[in-house]
């Protein structure tokens, strides 16, 4: 059995008038996250996470910010994409995200199910804060980490 993880990272800022998703769910909250596609920072650290796993580079290679193509594009659509493309199949996925608001505990459950739902394999979601510190801290966007598992 070949076992390889990988590792995804990504961050937006707050400013766009639209929802605000977070792993396909769409969040209650007055304020959008700022991006070339939907935004949605975690399905963004999730595909970076599978990509880096299958050693075939991130997200911006794959669905660069300057192809017009992707702009205001769905993220769990680019998501299916490259879980189709894997070659490979996912184990888990366990993600943490990290704001300082809204508060996400309540929504956790409902962001692991429906990312579980695409992967086709468990997706563990967490929320902390920065404890007030930095950009984060200061409530000027969201950030996001996700680990993959896979093998094949």
């Amino acid at each position: 059995m070949n076992i390889r993880v990988g590792i995804g990272f990504d961050s937006h800022r707050f400013g766009a008038d639209r929802p605000l998703l977070l792993g396909g769910v769409e969040i209650p909250y007055e304020r959008g996250l700022d991006g070339h596609s939907d935004a949605d920072v975690l399905t963004h650290a999730v595909i970076d996470a599978l990509l880096g796993a299958c050693g075939r580079g991130d997200i911006g290679a794959r669905f660069p910010d300057d192809d017009e193509r992707w702009a205001g594009a769905d993220s769990i659509a680019m998501l299916e994409t490259v879980v189709a493309e894997l070659g490979a199949e996912p184990v888990n996925v366990d993600a943490t995200v990290i704001c300082e608001e809204p508060k996400l505990r309540p929504h956790n459950e409902r962001i692991g199910a429906r990312l579980s739902e695409v992967i086709g394999a468990p997706a563990h979601v967490k929320a902390t804060t920065s404890e007030r510190m930095g950009a984060l801290g200061r409530g000027e966007g969201i950030a996001a980490m996700a680990v993959a598992l896979i093998s094949g």
